[in-house]
């Protein structure tokens, strides 16, 4: 064992007694610390304020009841979470989540990530993440909007434009986030930007939805120019039908990559000559409607294969945006095998541990999540500006920032991860995103 792996061994042998059983935390924790701790062992002022210590422990976890009244009259009970994971760069900014494998150790997972990812986005952001246990398929518009007016009533405490400042994520949408604020103005009698991902009636930014699945491309066209590549003419597979999934096969078709998949639990849709926009509009609408992809109309020209997985489909490049840990070690080989040769992140760790090795131990060039999926959090970063000055910029003039903001991540992550000809944007990521934070709290001193 080199002195590196047992620096790292050490630290997470206290890390995994505090926190038992939290395996996607942990996950998240040691692919940090593999990168980092030589770094803060070399740095004597990260070393004495032992900053990755300090940030494996949330400032707060906050956890509350949610009562509220399904369409019957019954009363529902749910629990609801708020992770204040750091503030050490600027207020907690992270998503809620309404699912029901939503826990404390989930969203520590999310919230550590956010952090750096927020780190790297050069604005003044910190960590943080959210949600609920509350499922809600199958449940009525009336009922989504009593439980998310019960939920604000708890969390409203706790939340604010200097403080933390919530957005969507899983199942939390425009839909959601509008009866959210609308409670949360409500109860606090005061128009402020709280919440990100609001309607652009009423404070929102143009092109936050889009945000996340196009600077995923833009990050991606980033890689391609390091290699003297364009996307023109790539084929590429895309994992999930959700909004990243579906912005990502938008802007790449714009672009002049052949997307060739999408896909849900159930199966992949194929599309041997590449999706049409108007396939990628059938594939979102189909999600919004709460339906299923496997029988696409004809003229669509795609194939639904059950049961299958993307990863099986010959490609240059692999979008996976589904959710964490989709991909396992069969998959990362398939992958291999099929010809990608350049693997970008648009869900938060889709990479099992195992992935993570078999997928080093190839050529593919390879960039995580808190880089390539951060656009969506630099939107709402400009949203609270613009809430802030009471200016709002039109879609052209936020996209050429998510444009510009993409591309500086890109430099800073190349800065810290080149190695000889090529660029490890795992270490790069994680070490900038880390030294950004580092730098304020050993400034901060013991607090």
């Amino acid at each position: 064992m080199t002195d590196s792996s047992r620096l790292v061994e050490t630290f997470m042998e206290n890390v995994r007694r505090r926190n038992e059983g939290q395996d996607a935390f942990l996950q998240a924790v040691e692919e940090v610390a593999t990168d980092v701790l030589t770094i803060e062992k070399n740095d004597p002022g990260f070393a004495r304020a032992r900053v990755l210590e300090r940030l494996t422990e949330p400032d707060r976890i906050i956890g509350f009841r949610v009562t509220w009244a399904d369409d019957r009259g019954d009363v529902q009970i749910n629990r609801g979470w708020r992770v204040q994971m750091s503030n050490a760069i600027g207020p907690y900014k992270g998503g809620l989540r309404f699912h029901p494998t939503v826990s404390p150790s989930i969203l520590k997972f999310l919230g550590f990530e956010q952090v750096f990812k927020n780190a790297l986005t050069g604005l003044p952001l910190g960590g943080g993440k959210g949600g609920s246990d509350f499922d809600p398929k199958g449940r009525s518009d009336e009922e989504i909007m009593r439980f998310c007016q019960a939920f604000m009533r708890e969390l409203s405490r706790y939340i604010g434009p200097d403080t933390d400042v919530p957005a969507g994520d899983i199942n939390v949408g425009a839909r959601e986030i509008g009866y959210l604020f609308g409670a949360y103005k409500a109860l606090k009698g005061q128009f402020n930007g709280a919440i990100t991902g609001k309607g652009e009636a009423f404070g929102g930014s143009e092109m936050r939805v889009e945000a996340t699945g196009y600077g995923l491309i833009y990050f991606v066209e980033n890689m391609l120019e390091t290699l003297g590549e364009t996307i023109e003419d790539k084929r590429i597979v895309i994992s999930g039908k959700g909004n990243v999934a579906t912005h990502a096969a938008e802007k790449a078709i714009c672009e002049g990559a052949r997307v060739i998949t999408l896909s849900d639990t159930s199966g992949t849709l194929v599309a041997e000559n590449g999706f049409s926009q108007e396939a990628v509009k059938w594939v979102r609408a189909q999600k919004a409607a709460g339906e299923d992809v496997s029988d696409p109309p004809k003229d669509l020209e795609l194939q639904f294969k059950e049961g299958a997985l993307p990863w099986e489909v010959e490609a240059d490049i692999a979008l996976p945006c589904a959710t964490q840990n989709e991909i396992d070690e069969d998959a990362a080989k398939a992958l291999n095998d099929t010809g990608v040769r350049l693997l970008a992140e648009g869900a938060n760790m889709p990479l099992t541990a195992g992935a993570m090795r078999k997928i080093g131990e190839s050529n593919m060039l390879y960039a995580p999540g808190k880089a390539t999926n951060a656009g969506g959090v630099a939107i709402s970063g400009l949203e609270m500006s613009q809430n802030a000055h009471g200016r709002f910029d039109s879609a052209d003039e936020v996209d050429r920032s998510l444009k510009e903001i993409m591309g500086n991540i890109h430099d800073r992550i190349a800065a810290e991860g080149r190695e000889g000809n090529r660029i490890n944007y795992r270490r790069g990521a994680n070490v900038a995103g880390y030294r950004k934070v580092a730098t304020a709290i050993s400034a901060y001193g013991v607090v």
